[in-house]
């Protein structure tokens, strides 16, 4: 077979270009940092998410990953988001994943992961291994996108479209906060309690001047998935002021007997991506290098069940809190969390604090309802439209017929049908497109019903677009409904109290005992509680103006590193150390700047309150009093030295309505819903042991309760009684008050009915609220802010004077 002779080869032309080099890598460095910035690292401010993590979720919303759908594995959703929305690698994408499902890194998880996913110390398993769909949280995210409400872009080839932005629901941004590092810039925002945000969202809403610091009554600070301590709030108001802060986190610990002679120190929270692994690491590293002493052992017992739980072993002859101290000091149970508040606001980085981030979402989530309120009246005129076209149809059906039937073509029959009913091809259209047993009676009654359902909800839709304060409204309802379905409580301890840090002279160890001295503890009728250290012999200077929370229930003497007793409406007493309480000036005592102590001792359930606070040393007795008019006393000295223990057997549907010092010489005194008042002697009530369930106080009426229980020595003592309609809805209602003094009521035996305290008028059926105590009387609303009483004494059977404000507790001023 002959070859074919190949042809001399043709010359090459050589295309070379100039460049300056400078210049090129400027532009090519520029383009990368672009990406980087707007499409990789730093979320969108208006819902809170980074492209990745929005792909994720609207992949998994096309895949129909419903919550109530069954899990898919993580390497099929990856699959389809490489494949259709994102131009990077697998990896990134799963990593991307994986922090979606991490409860302990987002505060409201938005996928719902089945699998190792991983923890603080571990990575997750494969994408092979693992599966996933949308947690209840991502459907807030991503409703209504069928419904026009956010433009779609191209993905990067052009073949399918996605959103620019998720309609979210709820401040993604705040409330799940976010990291990254870019080119030239980084963000680091913290997690917010949902409940928290939306609060100071519709606040801002109604509000549109409202400052920062308006704003920081409803979101106080960052609450981080792990729980943890604030320490100082400093960095918070700085932070939520000018996007820039730093805020130090301790772990959560306790002093606990953790064997018969052994005291441990107990770690149940962390701070924020501290996991117990890297504790222990640094622990060891510190007892090893002699910087550390007093460390037994240290047991980890976390698990998925019980959760964290860190147990460090003290050595005999310790100091547990001095040790407790330390390790704050040498290991991560105390970390810093530096707050950078970047996002993408109008595809530019800039640095938000509170105010500017609510109001980049509320300006989008309005946008959002506005357009999808035009989508659904738009829709709802074409579906009204085509609703008359067939009533006019129904009208007139046999010559409907006629027309189709004597018509040639389908073009004929709708040309005709526009000509003898007056109707538009569409219409006509919908007609011919029929089936004929649509057109009957019943159906006629349906149209017609849909069509004035369909009358009702246009004018509604145009009403609320012709709005700006009906469209805020909206915004409004949406917001609380979403922080009613998916908001949970606090997690995240806030303390005003700067954290430890004493320095050590010249060749002698650091001390990190916060220094022990007498203490005076204020708990208001708000319940909040506050520190005021005292010099031996100085005086505590009561505010000659009256301030919010400032309403006293009780108050205490202790030491600093000593402890005290909470006791509660279940009949508990919880002991707690002031050490880390919020520390107040005696010259300038602001309880408003106290901590809540139900947080501080861990109350979980909402219905148990606390009632009083006393000093565990003492051996002056404690009176309890109950709702079925149960009296007792019992002295704290006796008590065993547990973490805490009941101190009143209560009967079934029974509950602790007062408790306070009541040693002899005090009276006690009963005040129930039905107007009566009692007052005895305390040495009338001998002291019992913690177990015993007291005895007969009050005589009560059928159908009655005590509303108030408490002791006093007599003098300069006023009773305040509140009375309303019991059926009205708690806190709707001013109703009527009445001061009398408290020697008006005539002394009676314990086990008796007592005296009528109030007289009830037309359309009052019982008292809401009643205080007897020194004067003067001192009144807050819900939250904390001061409520004028009556100025003048009335009779002690009086009906008292209308009030001009809702009351919701009443205590003493600060001694």
């Amino acid at each position: 077979m002959a070859r074919k002779q190949s042809s001399p080869a043709e010359p090459v032309v050589e295309r070379i270009e100039d460049i300056d080099l400078e210049a090129e890598m400027q532009g090519s460095y520029l383009e990368y940092a672009y990406s980087v910035i707007y499409s990789r690292a730093l979320p969108d401010a208006r819902d809170g998410l980074k492209p990745v993590q929005r792909r994720i979720l609207f992949q998994m919303a096309e895949m129909g990953l419903r919550p109530d759908r069954g899990h898919v594995k993580s390497a099929r959703v990856v699959g389809d988001v490489m494949g259709k929305l994102h131009p990077h690698g697998d990896s990134a994408i799963y990593d991307a994943l994986v922090r979606l499902a991490q409860d302990f890194a987002l505060r409201l998880p938005l996928v719902d992961g089945h699998g190792n996913f991983g923890s603080l110390d571990d990575g997750p398993a494969a994408a092979r291994y693992t599966e996933a769909r949308m947690a209840p949280a991502a459907l807030a995210l991503t409703e209504h996108l069928d419904e026009d409400v956010v433009d779609f872009v191209p993905n990067y080839d052009g073949q399918f479209m996605q959103p620019d932005v998720l309609p979210a629901a709820y401040p993604n941004l705040l409330v799940n906060g976010a990291s990254g590092i870019a080119v030239g810039m980084a963000t680091n925002m913290a997690p917010h309690n949902l409940i928290e945000v939306v609060g100071a969202a519709t606040h801002l809403l109604e509000n549109p001047e409202a400052t920062t610091a308006e704003l920081m009554e409803f979101v106080p600070g960052p609450d981080f998935p792990s729980g943890g301590i604030v320490m100082g709030l400093d960095g918070i108001t700085d932070a939520y002021g000018t996007g820039r802060g730093a805020i130090k986190v301790r772990a959560k610990a306790s002093i606990e007997q953790i064997g018969p002679r052994r005291t441990g120190i107990v770690v149940t929270e962390l701070p924020y991506m501290v996991g117990p692994e890297r504790v222990i690491e640094r622990m060891k590293t510190a007892v090893q290098s002699k910087k550390l002493q007093g460390i037994a052992d240290v047991n980890d017992f976390t698990d998925r069940t019980n959760g964290l739980r860190l147990v460090i072993g003290v050595k005999t002859g310790f100091d547990p809190q001095a040790v407790l101290e330390r390790l704050y000091q040498l290991t991560p149970m105390e970390d810093s969390f530096s707050f950078n508040n970047v996002a993408l606001v109008g595809g530019q980085p800039q640095t938000l604090g509170l105010k500017e981030m609510l109001r980049v979402y509320l300006d989008h989530r309005i946008e959002v309802v506005t357009r999808r309120s035009r989508y659904r009246l738009k829709r709802r005129q074409e579906r009204l439209h085509l609703v008359r076209g067939l009533l006019t149809a129904i009208l007139d059906i046999d010559e409907v017929i006629e027309v189709i039937r004597s018509s040639e073509t389908a073009d004929q029959a709708r040309s005709r049908l526009c000509q003898v009913f007056d109707l538009d091809e569409v219409q006509a259209e919908y007609i011919l497109e029929l089936r004929l047993r649509r057109l009957t009676k019943f159906s006629r009654l349906e149209l017609e019903a849909e069509r004035d359902k369909l009358l009702s909800e246009i004018a509604a839709l145009e009403e609320l677009l012709g709005s700006e304060t009906l469209l805020r409204a909206q915004v409004a309802r949406e917001l609380e409904a979403v922080a009613e379905e998916h908001g949970t409580p606090r997690r995240t301890l806030l303390l005003n109290a700067k954290p430890a840090a004493p320095k050590a002279k010249r060749g002698q160890e650091v001390d990190l005992q916060i220094a022990d001295g007498p203490t005076l503890v204020a708990l208001s009728t708000t319940g909040r509680v506050v520190r005021i250290d005292l010099a031996d012999g100085q005086q505590v200077t009561v505010p000659t103006r009256r301030s919010k929370h400032d309403a006293i229930l009780a108050t205490a003497m202790g030491t600093v590193r000593g402890e005290l007793g909470a006791i509660t409406s279940r009949g508990r007493l919880i002991r707690f150390s002031p050490v880390d309480l919020p520390s107040v000036p005696p010259t300038s005592v602001q309880l408003g700047a106290g901590e809540k102590l139900r947080d501080y001792i861990g109350l979980v359930d909402k219905s148990e309150t606390v009632l009083t606070i006393v000093p565990l040393g003492s051996d002056a007795p404690v009176a309890l009093g109950t709702a079925q008019g149960v009296v007792k006393r019992i002295v704290p000295s006796a008590l065993a030295e547990k973490p805490e223990i009941d101190v009143i057997g209560l009967k079934p549907g029974d509950r602790v309505v007062g408790a306070a010092a009541a040693p002899d010489g005090t009276e006690l005194v009963f005040v129930t819903n039905t107007a009566q008042l009692l007052r005895f002697a305390a040495d009338s009530v001998r002291p019992q042991g913690a177990p015993a369930g007291g005895m007969t106080g009050m005589k009560l009426a059928s159908g009655a309760e005590a509303i108030f229980f408490g002791a006093t020595t007599g003098a300069d003592t006023v009773v305040v009684t509140i009375s309303g309609d019991a059926t009205a809805i708690p806190g709707t209602e001013a109703g009527r008050a009445k001061i009398s003094d408290f020697s008006e009521f005539p002394a009676k035996g314990r086990a008796t009915a007592g005296v009528r305290a109030h007289s009830l008028l037309k359309g009052e059926s019982a008292l809401s609220l009643a205080w007897v105590g020194p004067d003067p009387a001192h009144a807050v609303d819900a939250t904390g802010s001061a409520r004028k009483l009556p100025e003048t004494l009335a009779r002690r059977d009086a009906s008292g004077q209308p009030l001009d404000a809702v009351i919701a507790s009443i205590g003493r001023a600060l001694a």
